[in-house]
């Protein structure tokens, strides 16, 4: 494959080779539920998922209905849950054993943008593991006392979180930076809003987001695509969906950048632990910036291994922690990119320090050209390897055709990474160090630990 293949939502049927002698399928059903395959050769197993262009972030906030009483943050990721509580044509347990008597795997995720239930399994598995996840996304019951056992073990889940510093302080500074942007709200809620929950309004919210034209079903592994949507269409059907009705698969996000009101400064939240958790960043691009590829230099620079800066400077010269690094996040329309690290209280401010003045001399100095060409084999290789694996191709195409509406395949990575210049990473560092940038930190440490750093 030469470049990037455009996705467009009005062309039915597309058929190319992508690297590594793998052809990529997409079909868009009348219903306009959206198939895509990639066949690997030599393999012997198969990854597929059923992604929905929901998350957090499309989450009123208001029960539907015409009450709008009560908080829904979090219905989302409550709805995941329930899709495995049984249908009615299979129990629970129905489902797991299905997977575990084939040894499969399946899961899902929740995102800020994104739901997918996902299953890996044997290619001659593969039918059966796309009328499980069809059955889930179609017939769920959503019974109303799994509802009820579904709530206590979400609210434990969020507990879990809450006990866990590196969660509080990434939410913590995601909220600073974002403002109220939805993307800022925690994925799963709160523990009102799960308790506020109602299973009609969450019945409401699966109704009108798992629709057809809201579905895309991504398979790679050893998948045969006519066969994929054979079965696809079959088991959309057999769970009562709609599916010859000429019905356009629903539009991509925009991709316009918002306007933030985020608040850059100093945000601590107390708690005695034995270290303090620390994040130091700024808003930063979108998912789909033409500068990403650049992004992911720069964190490799910067904090993306044990050979990076921020990992030489506060670990091995140093010895202020053992975790630190960077990282980079984009959505649609904003992104964050941030800078992690934890150590002793006492340690804090030193090791917050160093991070704000790597990113400053990154900016302003630059990097080297062996800095540049380890960072580039360094992603080189890591995507190279990731391909290995079905999921992450299955999880590549799902969100190709979600999210950027393009399929980039590792040739054309590769010859995006090559023309990234040591230039390209000075500017957008100098980019994210001109913005005011936020503290976030978790610990037995207050905002005067911190004072004057910024």
């Amino acid at each position: 494959m030469n470049g990037a293949v455009d996705l467009p939502l009005d062309r039915a049927d597309l058929t190319f080779a992508a690297s590594g002698d793998a052809l990529v399928s997409r079909t868009i059903l009348p219903s306009g539920v959206r198939v895509l395959s990639e066949r690997v050769p030599g393999v012997r197993s198969a990854t597929i998922g059923f992604w929905f262009g929901v998350g957090s972030r499309d989450e009123t906030g208001l029960l539907p209905g015409p009450s709008g009483h009560a908080a829904s943050f979090g219905s989302t990721h409550f709805l995941e849950h329930l899709l495995f509580k049984g249908t009615a044509q299979r129990t629970a347990f129905d489902i797991a054993i299905a997977f575990d008597a084939v040894g499969g795997e399946h899961n899902a995720l929740t995102a800020k943008e994104q739901t997918c239930y996902y299953a890996k399994v044997q290619d001659r598995d593969l039918t059966m593991a796309t009328e499980v996840l069809a059955d889930m996304v179609t017939s769920s019951l959503l019974d109303s006392t799994e509802f009820e056992n579904e709530r206590g073990v979400i609210l434990e889940e969020l507990a879990m979180a809450e006990d866990d510093p590196a969660d509080v302080v990434n939410e913590r500074f995601f909220a600073a930076v974002l403002g109220d942007h939805p993307i800022a709200r925690p994925i799963g809620g709160n523990r009102d809003t799960i308790n506020a929950a109602t299973r009609d309004a969450v019945w409401q919210h699966y109704r009108a987001s798992y629709r057809p034209q809201d579905l895309v079903v991504s398979a790679a592994g050893a998948v045969d695509h006519a066969r994929l949507v054979a079965d696809v269409e079959r088991s959309l059907a057999a769970g009562g969906w709609p599916m010859t009705n000429a019905v356009a698969p629903v539009a991509r996000r925009g991709i316009d950048s918002a306007q933030l009101t985020g608040v850059s400064g100093i945000v601590t939240a107390r708690r005695p632990i034995e270290q303090a958790h620390v994040v130091i960043g700024a808003p930063s691009l979108r998912a789909g910036d033409d500068a990403r590829i650049t992004m992911g230099v720069l964190n490799s620079v910067l904090g993306g291994g044990m050979s990076s800066r921020l990992f030489q400077e506060v670990r091995e010269k140093r010895g202020l922690a053992y975790s630190v690094y960077s990282f980079a996040a984009g959505y649609s329309d904003t992104g964050v990119f941030g800078m992690y690290g934890a150590c002793a209280p006492q340690k804090a401010r030193s090791v917050a320090g160093i991070m704000i003045d790597q990113l400053r001399t990154l900016a302003s100095d630059g990097i080297t050209h062996d800095e540049l060409a380890r960072a580039v084999g360094q992603l080189s290789g890591g995507s190279a390897l990731a391909l290995e694996d079905s999921d992450t191709r299955m999880t590549r195409l799902g969100r190709s055709e979600l999210s950027t509406g393009e399929f980039v395949d590792l040739d054309e990575t590769l010859r995006r990474l090559a023309l990234v210049t040591a230039d390209d990473v000075r500017d957008l560092a100098a980019e994210i160090a001109a913005q005011p940038l936020t503290i976030a930190a978790v610990g037995a440490v207050d905002d005067d630990v911190f004072s004057g750093l910024l």
